[in-house]
């Protein structure tokens, strides 16, 4: 089936942006070879007039992609429990465990959390805007950090929590351990991303990737340890994963990005979403959301300072 996708492009720097980068890494499904491929075809077009792989963005461009995609799959509802910290008629936030992927993919259909909402919410009770596959879904956490999503209700929600997410009205507070010693309390990693060129399920530091922020403060300083709050200003896939090792600072226990090993029995990195803040979409109201340390930071901050 004929499918067909548009999307006004937006700088976050003011800077261009090639064509075949920015499409692969908003739109994942589609790796960078494939964008360029559509590029070449004529599928792919900027203002209705087609472009070569390396065009650059500009603010205001509109991109629209035709494509064939497979017939949609239909994601079973699940009787998961869902830990739920506020709700109202247009949406809610709640707290995705550990070892749980936010949305179903083209291998795993079962035990999401999309799966958990569908069973009670159903498709009429969430926002439709991205597909059957992500009902509701505004913004994901990889399936091993845990914490606080927002989920969309209905297409208005889901319009305007996106929006407020585009312009950082929204919030975003990350807690981690990390490995080594901070020369200063606070800061910011400003580095682009993109998907790694060999390993397609990792993202790196490329000046040829997406422009990405992250703000960082030290809470707590170990020997050879930090234990830190850190602030999304962009959400790139594995933005922090990729930002913190790129410095020297991995995730405590995250094999993919080379964190360093601790003697706890944790689920993967030492990460939680443990903070949100955004505008209520009906009464603009700020809502402000925060949950207590998961228990894998506990375990880890238990041992930290036992051997201080």
């Amino acid at each position: 089936m004929t499918k067909k996708l548009k999307k006004t492009f937006t700088s976050t720097n003011n800077a261009p942006e090639r064509i075949d980068s920015y499409v692969s890494s908003e739109f994942e499904d589609f790796s960078r070879s494939q964008v360029q491929t559509f590029v070449k075809n004529g599928l792919l077009t900027v203002n209705s007039q087609r472009v070569k792989p390396s065009y650059k963005l500009n603010d205001g461009d509109v991109i629209e992609i035709l494509y064939e995609d497979e017939e949609e799959i239909k994601i079973i509802p699940e009787n998961i429990p869902l830990d739920i910290k506020w709700e109202d008629e247009n949406m809610l936030v709640v707290n995705k465990p550990k070892n749980m992927l936010t949305h179903p993919t083209a291998k795993e259909l079962t035990g999401t959390l999309v799966n958990a909402l569908l069973f009670k919410y159903g498709y009429g009770g969430l926002s439709d805007i991205n597909g059957s596959m992500r009902p509701g879904i505004l913004h994901r956490l990889d399936r091993n950090t845990s914490g606080l999503l927002m989920i969309a209700k209905n297409n208005f929600a889901h319009e305007n929590l996106a929006e407020q997410i585009r312009t950082k009205t929204a919030r975003r507070n990350y807690l981690a351990v990390v490995s080594g010693v901070f020369e200063n309390k606070s800061g910011t990693i400003s580095s682009n991303i993109a998907r790694h060129k060999t390993k397609p399920e990792k993202y790196t530091v490329a000046d040829d990737g997406k422009p990405s922020v992250t703000h960082y403060k030290v809470l707590e300083q170990f020997d050879k340890f930090a234990f830190v709050e850190l602030e999304l200003e962009t959400g790139r896939t594995h933005q922090i994963r990729v930002h913190l090792s790129s410095v020297g600072h991995a995730i405590v226990n995250d094999s993919l990005y080379g964190g360093q090993k601790i003697k706890v029995k944790t689920t993967e990195q030492v990460l939680q979403a443990y903070k949100l803040s955004f505008l209520n979409p009906v009464n603009k109201v700020r809502i402000d959301i925060a949950i207590s340390p998961d228990d894998d930071i506990i375990r880890v901050l238990n041992k930290l300072r036992s051997e201080k």
